[in-house]
């Protein structure tokens, strides 16, 4: 049996192709598939999966060969249980990914978790990684290390989500709904970028319990053997060009000297706010576009 399954095309990003690839791990990982050119891998966070590049996927594919994907344990892709969430093994999943289609070296756009993956991607496989962009976040350790009580309340999730199972999960699963629309209600600040099918689309995998098992077990390893992995790296230096992008609106743009916080982790840093919330690529697609575009194509 194939360890590439095809599902036609995607509802949400025109033109693209639908694939479950099976890896060498065993793990099973959804991707949508579009463009051709340099390859491109796109990564998304939480709550969202690889639909929420819908806005900006199309036109990157007018350039690129893009690979928009869901996470381990998000979306349609697999939710091991036990499993291990730590950045660095959704990350070797993704490169193991890309090189299952072909593609030996790439581009990586994050953002929120997919950010926090791509960012132990360039450190664990820096001959691999040829740009990095991150979105809305500073580097993970950096967030615990300066954690206020304007950050534990605004980002109160990172603090609720790793509680030990079952309670995070039991209280979420009792009104996925109404967790994911406070939480996307929340983070943007452009009312009506996550439309209703797209909302749908989230909430599709949400009601999945696996799905919110695995996402606690997510920010669960974001503040345990991930802060491991990154003070063993303490002194590391992302190789890639870093472009970092946020929101002017949000709470790592008013929290954090987001520049300086990627430039304590990378060698070549740029980037800036936009007039939004927490989604970019929802909020300000066009402008997002022209920046990413900007910087994948020097």
């Amino acid at each position: 049996m194939s360890d590439i399954t095809e599902h036609g095309l995607s509802p949400f990003l025109a033109g693209f192709r639908l694939v479950d690839v099976v890896l060498e791990n065993g793990i099973r990982i959804r991707a949508a598939l579009g463009g051709s050119g340099p390859p491109l891998l796109l990564l998304h966070g939480h709550p969202q999966t690889h639909a929420t590049w819908h806005k900006i996927a199309p036109a990157l594919a007018e350039h690129y060969s893009v690979v928009a994907t869901d996470l381990r344990g998000y979306g349609d892709s697999a939710k091991p249980d036990p499993g291990d969430y730590s950045k660095r093994a959704m990350a070797a999943d993704q490169v193991a990914l890309m090189h299952r289609l072909g593609h030996q070296q790439f581009r990586v756009v994050g953002h929120d978790r997919g950010g926090r993956v791509a960012h132990r991607m360039a450190l664990d496989f820096p001959v691999l990684v040829q740009k990095l962009c991150v979105i809305d976040i500073a580097p993970t350790a950096t967030m615990y290390a300066r954690t206020d009580k304007t950050f534990a309340t605004r980002y109160f999730w990172w603090f609720f989500l790793i509680q030990p199972a079952p309670l995070p999960e039991r209280m979420i699963g009792a009104d996925p709904e109404f967790f994911l629309r406070h939480h996307i209600n929340g983070q943007s600040k452009t009312p009506g970028a996550t439309g209703p099918e797209i909302f749908a689309e989230y909430l599709r995998c949400y009601r999945d319990p696996a799905t919110i098992h695995a996402i606690c077990e997510d920010y669960r390893a974001a503040a345990g053997i991930d802060l491991e992995h990154d003070a063993a790296d303490a002194e590391a230096r992302i190789q890639a060009p870093v472009l970092a992008l946020w929101g002017a609106k949000g709470v790592v743009g008013a929290l954090y000297d987001v520049l300086q916080t990627w430039r304590e982790k990378a060698v070549d840093v740029r980037g800036r706010a936009l007039p939004c919330g927490h989604t970019l690529q929802e909020e300000l697609p066009e402008e997002t576009l022209a920046e990413l575009l900007a910087f994948l194509g020097e």
